[in-house]
């Protein structure tokens, strides 16, 4: 077993900028949503901004635009395969399935094999919300597109203003290295 470590003021300024961030992705998709969606898409685009932030949310900026950058290629391809196998097929699992396929092919050819999870989960997301409401099925993957770019966004944005304001006072310079 791990022993436990005692948390730092880069800890605590890490835990609480994130939160932050958290806050404003979750924020701004449920009110941005609000009245052109139902409430449980309001919720589901909350959840899957804040998601997408915490994705992000790495240790220095540049990990963080490194994780957006995936994060957001991982996305393209779930919701590029999801839209067009929703434009023509009803939901069904033997597709879900198949789009699992075809997304692990595509990141593999891509290079991207670590991003084959990332694909994964968002096409699984994706398909399973369409299963549990077929109105408007094909909006879904556009929507959680839009949901992931604000994640990333603002995960990026909170993290960089962070770094230039907040983590000084926590031992950190602007660019994530230690003061000393």
């Amino acid at each position: 077993m791990k022993k436990l470590e005692p948390l730092s003021a880069w800890d605590i300024a890490y835990s609480v900028n994130m939160a932050i961030a958290c806050l404003i992705s979750y924020s701004i998709m449920t009110r941005a949503l609000s009245g052109l969606v139902g409430s449980a898409t309001d919720y589901l685009g909350g959840m899957w901004a804040t998601a997408a932030t915490v994705f992000v949310f790495r240790d220095t900026r540049e990990a963080s635009l490194s994780a957006g950058a995936h994060r957001f290629m991982a996305t393209c391809v779930s919701f590029a395969l999801c839209l067009l196998y929703l434009w023509i097929f009803p939901f069904k699992a033997v597709g879900m399935a198949a789009l699992l396929g075809i997304g692990t092919l595509i990141m593999m050819t891509l290079g991207q094999r670590e991003d084959i999870v990332t694909t994964g989960i968002t096409t699984a997301v994706v398909m399973v919300v369409v299963a549990m409401d077929t109105r408007n099925a094909w909006l879904q993957p556009l929507l959680r597109l839009v949901d992931t770019v604000v994640g990333i966004a603002v995960g990026i944005a909170v993290k960089w203003v962070g770094s230039l304001l907040f983590y000084r006072y926590a031992g950190r310079r602007y660019d994530d290295r230690p003061l000393s």
